[in-house]
């Protein structure tokens, strides 16, 4: 396993030739060695559930081509191949101490859906034989400060918003909500984690975190965030893209968001909204972005996030 790290941060090292690349390749390289201490302790049995999923998925992809597509289709490509798969919560919670990157093709969340569904993208485009190894790594770049697990529950980007900047930060996002109409400034008192901490498996097992949790929340409220509101997204939906992340800005209070998906344009042009929906149960594509917005009183608005190809 070690060796197909080295191996990828090589290719990696070798392959990438755009200034934004070029910076990101010693960041895989030292992910090679990191991804595979963090995952090391625990069995893949555990750290990555369905593979037999996930290489079918990449057969598909290799046979179609998706790696000729911008990110952004790509990314939709692979979301659309996941619709269908079960709604599951919680299946990052799956030490109480040790924090590792893992992936779960047989449950998701609506986190997790859109991650995997951008991972399984980048994948797709910098592996000629795509591995659940290379996944793991695409999943720790971007699911950690960084792009680093250090085995800490609070290495691990907790809020889309913490999310967003970080990787936007090293170049593999970016937030575009400032530039879309009707975009206005939001700041909030953040303490939805460090509040309510016994709900969070690690957290409780492990209280000494709570101060770190707190510090991230306090950053993010001073920060703030850009969005558009719910009202306003009608005149904006033509400037979304596909495999755009659609991060759903939330009236309750103690946190800005609640919600995830991808955004999608169908073959009418109507841009939908793709997700893991806990009330379907399941991945599915749902309605035009604006009228799943309506459908909620807690729905307040978006930011979006458009994705960098790597």
């Amino acid at each position: 396993m070690r060796r197909i790290f080295t191996q990828f941060a090589q290719r990696s090292v070798l392959q990438y030739r755009r200034p934004v690349l070029r910076k990101l390749a010693p960041l895989l390289a030292v992910l090679a060695s990191a991804a595979v201490i963090n995952a090391g302790t625990l069995p893949e049995s555990v750290v990555f559930v369905g593979k037999g999923k996930f290489d079918s998925l990449m057969q598909r992809g290799q046979s179609q081509n998706w790696a000729a597509l911008p990110i952004g289709e790509r990314t939709a490509q692979v979301g659309l191949a996941l619709v269908g798969t079960p709604y599951k919560n919680f299946t990052l919670e799956i030490d109480s101490r040790k924090e590792t990157p893992c992936v779960n093709m047989a449950g998701m969340d609506c986190w997790t859906f859109f991650e995997i569904a951008l991972a399984g993208a980048r994948v797709l485009k910098t592996s000629p034989n795509p591995t659940s190894a290379d996944m793991l790594k695409m999943i720790e770049l971007d699911r950690y400060r960084g792009g680093r697990c250090d085995g800490t529950f609070t290495s691990r980007l907790h809020y889309l918003e913490q999310w967003l900047n970080d990787n936007q930060s090293r170049g593999l996002i970016k937030d575009v909500t400032p530039s879309l109409p009707g975009a206005r400034k939001l700041n909030r008192d953040m303490k939805e984690m460090s509040a309510a901490w016994k709900s969070y498996r690690q957290l409780k097992a492990n209280p000494s975190l709570i101060p770190e949790m707190a510090r991230v929340e306090e950053q993010l409220s001073r920060r703030g965030i850009y969005y558009v509101p719910k009202s306003l997204v009608p005149a904006a939906e033509k400037y979304i893209r596909d495999g755009d992340i659609v991060c759903i800005v939330t009236t309750w209070p103690r946190s800005y968001t609640s919600h995830v998906g991808l955004a999608y344009r169908d073959k009418k042009g109507v841009l939908r909204f793709m997700h893991a929906s806990k009330n379907e149960g399941k991945v599915i594509v749902d309605s035009r972005l604006s009228t799943y917005l309506n459908r909620y009183k807690s729905h307040a608005g978006i930011m979006v996030a458009r994705p960098s190809d790597i």
